[in-house]
């Protein structure tokens, strides 16, 4: 069985101008989400074998922040480029290259293609994801490439007024 963790960053900041997309940090509340978010998992007794994240600031951030929460080593953190801009296509495409070696992975990237992914993958149906929500799926297979909606068990869906 693998279990995969889609996790969408937490808030962001919009304030400041020159900085590129890529490189807007979290905002405050962003940074009280995200360890909220990590011990919430923790709590569940979670630790992924493998976490992967989007290259962009707050994504990399939030997957720091929950991955110190599961006592998970932040410098074991897999970024994955083309998590950044990817669509649904490509992100489904990143999840059936994953090791198989790793049993269970957390993927941290973006809306609207973490949420439109959950869509894709689970039986169970979301709306838009909130920042830091985490939808958890296990999928009846040994192999990545076999994840799909058709193996697919929805397990739990988080989010950070939830766990407050």
């Amino acid at each position: 069985m693998k279990t995969l963790y889609l996790l969408r960053h937490a808030k962001s900041s919009w304030s400041f101008d020159e900085l590129s997309d890529q490189e807007r940090p979290l905002n405050d509340r962003g940074r009280d989400d995200a360890p909220a978010m990590g011990k919430a998992l923790a709590k569940r007794r979670i630790c992924p074998d493998l976490v992967v994240s989007s290259p962009a600031v707050r994504a990399m951030s939030t997957a720091v922040l929950v991955a110190r929460e599961m006592q998970y080593p932040h410098d074991k953190i897999a970024v994955e480029p083309g998590i950044y801009g990817a669509d649904v296509d490509g992100l489904l495409a990143i999840i059936h290259e994953l090791p198989d070696t790793a049993e269970s992975v957390l993927l941290v990237g973006h809306n609207p293609t973490i949420t439109e992914t959950a869509n894709a993958l689970s039986p169970t149906s979301f709306n838009e994801l909130p920042t830091a929500a985490v939808v958890c799926l296990h999928f009846a297979t040994d192999k990545w490439e076999e994840a799909s909606k058709q193996n697919a068990e929805f397990y739990f869906y988080d989010y950070p007024k939830n766990v407050e």
